[in-house]
């Protein structure tokens, strides 16, 4: 890794080093809007501070160009950028039909301007129509096009047209951890992803000294104080516009009646943008004494004022995005940023359908102060911006490659194939049985198969394919369609790869076992591998008491002791693949010794191989038969007779027992006070026999705090072979995994 990493870096310095030599990047910013321009910016100041790398093109267009919006091109030329062409491509008009019709005259006169220009490549923001054109027009025309914020999720129609642009786009400038992850997702080069932080933030996080007082002064009056007055920004839905003008007569009622002074933003151009400034009008908004309206404020000062308001109030991403840098009360309305990313400081108000509503919005968040929050970025953006652009190497091929995931030979869709039940082949590797089953898309098993497990790598991989052949063989049989293969082991597993790094004890010869490939190439089906504790979380994740839980954690209570952690709805899998090893918790440190080689684990006290070997000591000193057992002489003891005894009345083996519900509660404690998960789940075939006592450690050692956790036994049947089904189906179904 180390080697590739140093390899890629040797690289990015040759590239640089032939740009410097040969040729300086051409690069073409377009931007269409006040709130794009805010974003980009930053990056046109850093591009024309290195005219040694660099020429810097101007393409000014969009509600720039309009008088209604505040002829807001005018702030590009105080910032002392020369623009090259300015372009009229807003079509006037109170509907989709005008949004799309913008579309098309941009595409009409773009072509021209790009030809004239050549540049190597175009430099596109966000999410809004002119984006969609200025994107859809480089593309065709084979410029290389770099897009800031993609990957990010909100409501609207912008969803889509922000996907539309990545699907586009050949490099991406992504804000959030998130939005890297859903890049990536989405099939695109990770290679081509940059995680730099929002540009925007560079400039935020070093604005809040500046004199603010006057400008507050100059917007909203000589006699306002700061954190007593509110910013204003709404703007409509343009997938339910009928419902976004009313959420904003129901705004300014709420803002009239909780009388303080407040600055209104015009709307941006969308569909709907002009009902919205008749219903301002209506309310005599431009002449209230509390209110304001503006058009449009130079982003510097804009900073200033939403930094020191008491509260910003609308559907605007610089709401959830960069307010968050200052700690101001944000209130979000509707649905138009649903699924960003947001700090402490916003309160959503999805279903904002009365005035009461948001005037209690208002009264909670009104005038507190909150901890910035970095989320969107760390002042860093635009370096780490250039020096990516410097990266690029005009020599590659232009045309796009996806990182699509791998799949062998795929079906063409017929009828049989709709009317057959979607349907995983699971894999369950035990320490004593192999288990291959036919799992339906509702947890249902179909076909079982089980083997007692081979001894060696070589008869091991022979039965498992062997097994998997006779069951998708079988599967046609049963009318089900096989969508891929999940594989259960127990050890630590790298699932990227779908290789077992190390195994357990239990399980010999299987360290450093590549599983994906020969079964792949054997069946032609993706395959995926995981950690049984891992699985058993993943089958309650799907079918089980987890199931729409957004924290929760499973523990396999059985030869031994494992688990899964689902944080977020999204299993942990941990740095080195080492996560939910929960068995080897150390819950005591003179404990007895586990196999893992340290003492003390829940593993040595709870597991079935550690009641086995306290109801053989028992055995041996004559201490565990009692009226009603009988142990034959060729018999081996284990941990049922161990419970059976306890049951009848053996106070030495229901001490024994007790000790090792305690262990595990002790653990389970731990887990709380680390994870603090909203469930409990305790799977495997001790779990009824430790949940009480489990609850009772709870109540007597965990934090106030956690106690009102929800400890439950599994429902399900067999957790391994339906949590391996669930690697499969929660991918084909297109579940993020």
């Amino acid at each position: 890794e180390v080697y590739f990493k140093n390899l890629t870096k040797q690289k990015q310095k040759e590239v640089m080093e032939k740009n410097v030599n040969n040729h300086k990047l051409r690069v073409c910013v377009a931007t269409c809007n006040r709130a794009d321009y805010s974003k980009l910016a930053p990056i046109m100041f850093g591009i024309k501070a290195e005219p040694q790398f660099f020429e810097l093109d101007v393409v000014v267009l969009g509600s720039h160009l309009i008088d209604d919006y505040g002829n807001t091109y005018r702030m590009i030329e105080q910032d002392d950028f020369d623009i090259h062409t300015r372009l009229h491509t807003i079509v006037r008009g109170e509907d989709e039909a005008a949004m799309v019709e913008s579309v098309g005259l941009a595409l009409v006169k773009l072509p021209d301007v790009l030809n004239r220009l050549k540049p190597d490549i175009m430099i596109v923001h966000g999410d809004r129509f002119d984006a969609l054109a200025l994107a859809t027009s480089a593309a065709l025309m084979n410029i290389r096009i770099l897009h800031i914020e993609g990957g990010e999720v909100s409501g609207t129609i912008d969803d889509s047209i922000r996907h539309a642009i990545t699907k586009l786009a050949h490099y991406h400038v992504c804000c959030t951890r998130s939005a890297e992850q859903h890049l990536i997702a989405m099939c695109e080069d990770h290679d081509r992803i940059l995680l730099a932080g929002c540009p925007s933030y560079d400039k935020l996080l070093s604005a809040k000294n500046k004199d603010y007082m006057s400008i507050i002064r100059v917007w909203l009056g000589e006699d306002v104080k700061t954190r007593d007055y509110i910013v204003a920004l709404q703007h409509p839905v343009t997938t339910d516009i009928k419902h976004s003008i009313k959420m904003f007569e129901l705004t300014l009622d709420a803002l009239i009646s909780f009388n303080k002074r407040t600055l209104v933003l015009f709307p941006n151009v969308d569909a709907g943008d002009k009902e919205m400034v008749r219903v301002m009008r209506k309310k005599g908004i431009e002449h209230h004494p509390n209110f304001r309206a503006v058009k449009h404020v130079p982003f510097d000062q804009f900073i200033q004022l939403v930094a020191h308001a008491g509260c910003v109030i609308g559907n605007s991403s610089c709401g959830v995005r960069e307010v968050g840098a200052f700690g101001t009360p944000v209130i979000n309305l509707g649905t138009r940023q649903t699924g960003r990313e947001t700090g402490e400081n916003v309160l959503h108000v999805r279903d904002a359908d009365t005035q009461d509503k948001i005037l209690h919005a208002l009264q909670l968040q009104f005038g507190k102060q909150y901890p910035c929050s970095k989320i969107y970025g760390d002042g860093n953006a635009v370096p780490r911006i250039l020096k990516f652009l410097k990266s690029v190497d005009l020599k590659e091929p232009l045309q796009k490659k996806f990182c699509f995931p791998p799949v062998k030979d795929n079906i063409s869709q017929d009828i049989d194939h709709i009317l057959e039940t979607q349907s995983a082949l699971a894999v369950d590797l035990g320490g004593t049985n192999l288990r291959v089953a036919i799992v339906s898309m509702k947890g249902e098993i179909v076909k079982k198969y089980t083997q007692l497990n081979p001894k060696t790598y070589e008869d091991r991989l022979e039965l498992i394919l062997k097994m998997c052949i006779e069951a998708a063989s079988e599967a046609v049989n049963v009318n089900c369609r096989i969508l891929g293969v999940g594989i259960s082991t127990g050890g630590r597993v790298n699932p990227r790869e779908g290789v077992v790094l190390h195994s357990t004890k239990l399980i010999q010869e299987w360290s450093s076992v590549d599983l994906r490939t020969p079964i792949s190439d054997a069946l032609h089906l993706p395959v995926w591998v995981d950690n049984d504790g891992n699985c058993a979380a993943l089958a309650e994740r799907k079918f089980g008491h987890g199931k729409g839980v957004e924290n929760f954690v499973t523990l396999i209570t059985g030869t031994g002791i494992g688990g899964g952690i689902v944080h977020q709805h999204e299993l942990i899998h941990g740095s080195s693949f080492c996560a939910a090893e929960l068995g080897h918790i150390v819950v005591s440190l003179d404990g007895p010794e586990c196999l893992c080689g340290s003492q003390g684990c829940i593993e040595a006290y709870a597991s079935g191989i550690a009641l086995q070997k306290e109801a053989k000591k028992l055995h041996d000193e004559d201490l565990l038969l009692v009226e009603g057992m009988s142990v034959k002489k060729e018999e081996a003891v284990t941990a049922a007779h161990l419970i059976q005894a306890a049951k009848l009345g053996n106070t030495k083996a229901d001490s024994v027992l007790r000790t090792a519900g305690t262990a595990l509660g002790l653990g389970v404690v731990n887990i709380l006070h680390t994870m603090n998960p909203s469930l409990v789940i305790l799977s495997g075939v001790l779990a009824g026999h430790y949940v009480n006592t489990v609850k009772d450690v709870i109540n007597r050692q965990a934090l106030s705090s956690v106690k009102t956790v929800d400890v439950v036994v599994s429902n399900l049947a067999d957790p391994a072979l339906l949590g391996a089904a669930s690697l499969v189906l929660d991918y084909t179904t297109r579940r993020t995994y």
